[in-house]
């Protein structure tokens, strides 16, 4: 799989939360004799044992349940070390969502969105009230989640801080998924000023957002670009499915690649579906738009 990935033409690598147990030796030996450098991981990497597919959100920290929370820090903590073990920079983590007994206020606006294919829905005064109501009850239901993922932050970073790791907190795309978008800078802003952490961009979460009506991703950058570390990016095509090809879908990355800085990472996380030719593709288009920033 790194040899792959040099063959392409990349020295550094992002490990993903989709890193089974039994390839961590094959990877040590690829950066040990290297084949390939690690940028950054992601939470959990590797993956518990016995779990074969992807899992971001497989124990998460805004749960109050004491067991699942006792597993996101012990994999949290696993995770850290595997990425100060491999030489990453930043372990790239999601932080949560809140939980719905009953009805979840996002179902009305996605039944919304399919009722009216092609409605520019920032745009639509009917779907901007139906995202006015369902904001406010999630703000009312978030309390606990949010204070349970704030609490388990606090848990990581003395840690995070002793193995030389940053914590890259990444917006997300689904509207029950902490923090939420207008907490984000706030929050960030609260934690220590020493604290190891920064904001990590995904591109195609934010342009599914964006089409939600929910943010513009333009004005969310410049919002959070003080704050930045590193970017996810991957384009997203009509029908609304990311991780495809950069230049393949709507998103502009001409405005996103203004927003980079020497000192960030930039990975593209693109879908394993996709062909070889679209990843050196995507490879030539970042390497042309940094190149011209």
């Amino acid at each position: 799989m790194a040899q792959e990935m040099a063959g392409l033409g990349f020295e550094f690598i992002e490990l993903s939360h989709g890193i089974r147990i039994t390839l961590v030796p094959g990877l040590l030996k690829a950066v040990d004799e290297g084949v390939v450098k690690i940028g950054s991981t992601h939470n959990f990497c590797p993956l518990p044992t016995g779990v074969v597919h992807a899992a971001p959100n497989l124990f998460q920290p805004s749960s109050s349940a004491q067991q699942e929370h006792d597993q996101w820090l012990r994999y949290t903590k696993r995770s850290i070390d595997f990425a100060a073990q491999v030489g990453a920079r930043v372990l790239v983590c999601h932080l949560g969502s809140v939980g719905f007994f009953w009805f979840n206020p996002a179902i009305k606006l996605s039944d919304y969105a399919e009722r009216h294919p092609g409605v520019r829905l920032a745009d639509d005064k009917a779907y901007q009230a139906l995202l006015a109501k369902a904001f406010v009850r999630l703000r009312k239901q978030m309390g606990p989640f949010w204070l349970q993922t704030q609490a388990s932050v606090a848990e990581i970073l003395g840690y995070a801080a002793g193995k030389g790791i940053k914590l890259g907190f990444e917006n997300r795309e689904k509207f029950d998924e902490l923090p939420l978008d207008d907490d984000y800078a706030g929050f960030l802003a609260g934690l220590p000023a020493e604290a190891p952490v920064g904001y990590w961009h995904d591109t195609g979460h934010a342009d599914i957002k964006q089409t939600m009506g929910v943010l513009d991703q333009r004005a969310f950058l410049e919002k959070m670009a003080p704050r930045l570390i590193g970017f996810h990016l991957h384009d997203v095509d009509a029908e609304g499915y990311d991780h495809q090809g950069v230049g393949t879908g709507r998103i502009d990355f001409k405005m996103v690649s203004s927003f980079w800085r020497p000192e960030h990472l930039l990975v593209l996380e693109l879908s394993p579906r996709i062909a070889v030719e679209d990843v050196r593709s995507s490879k030539e288009r970042i390497e042309a738009l940094m190149a011209s920033s």
